[in-house]
């Protein structure tokens, strides 16, 4: 049977009863097909299909040409990001809450799935962010994000002073909370609940969403994805700051240090089964057109 996709790896929520069950129906659908299927090591820990063959996320990345990602959208987060430096085509199965990000239903995969594997499935690019925490001129961490980087202190409601730069130009100082730097994915998740914009996954573009800022005057402000965007962290700031990462990756900042967060070279290449409309999933996530109370 021909196949827009000849070698699929398997990624899921570990010890998720109901993903667990999802991934084994998958695994099950996929051969049946005569395809190639991978599970990623550690759920393959937690399945019992002994004669599954098992690569780990990199190598997914690397050998498959589709990821099926189970789980809510934290799961396809973690996963996107190692995934975005392949060249891999990459959809979700919602075992989560929401599910901007993950597209099938575990309880009817099949027909969407199989239009996909035969190759009507539509075809976003979603940017990614590059972070790179610099002390004294030399660069101390980094790492990606899908949504969001946000700078913070380690405590609750507690300011902090900083100044941003776009592009080399100094914009504005702020004595706030934080800053939540999203790219268009994010814009419908922790900077949605700070006010900020929503973005269409299909705008080059990122947005700064001040979190309490100090001064009423202090908006969220949109700029080109292909802008360079600086944060000085003031010397009068408390030792203990952060860099959060899809909240799931930490990178310790120090008062001096400088933020360099930018587009990461490669998008991740997410694809939708047919009749996907982005429009239609703000509708339902949101609950637009419904009674509120």
């Amino acid at each position: 049977m021909s196949s827009a996709f000849q070698t699929i790896g398997l990624i899921g929520k570990p010890n998720h009863e109901g993903a667990n069950q999802t991934l084994v129906a998958l695994y099950r659908f996929l051969l049946a097909r005569g395809l190639t299927v991978y599970l990623e090591q550690k759920v393959a820990r937690t399945l019992a299909l002994d004669e599954a063959s098992t690569l780990d996320l990199a190598d997914i990345g690397k050998h498959c040409d589709l990821a099926i990602v189970v789980g809510g959208d934290g799961n396809m987060l973690g996963a996107a990001r190692v995934l975005a430096r392949s060249d891999i085509a990459v959809i979700g199965v919602n075992r989560g809450n929401l599910g901007f990000l993950t597209d099938l239903s575990p309880e009817g995969f099949e027909q969407p799935l199989t239009e996909v594997l035969a190759g009507n499935y539509q075809t976003e690019l979603r940017n990614l962010l590059e972070i790179s925490v610099y002390r004294d001129g030399s660069i101390k961490s980094s790492n990606s994000a899908v949504n969001e980087a946000v700078l913070h202190a380690d405590k609750v409601a507690h300011m902090i002073e900083f100044e941003a730069y776009i592009n080399q130009q100094f914009v504005f100082s702020q004595r706030s909370d934080g800053l939540i730097v999203s790219t268009p994915t994010g814009s419908t998740a922790y900077s949605l609940s700070g006010g900020g914009p929503i973005l269409t996954p299909d705008m080059d573009a990122i947005s700064l969403v001040p979190m309490f800022p100090h001064t009423l005057s202090s908006r969220p402000l949109v700029v080109s994805g292909s802008s360079e965007i600086q944060l000085k962290l003031a010397d009068s700031n408390d030792a203990h700051l952060q860099i959060s990462c899809d909240s799931h990756v930490i990178l310790a900042v120090m008062p001096g240090d400088d933020i360099f967060i930018r587009k990461h070279p490669r998008p991740l290449r997410l694809i939708h089964p047919p009749g996907y409309s982005y429009y239609h999933v703000l509708r339902n996530k949101l609950g637009w057109g419904s009674r509120l109370y």
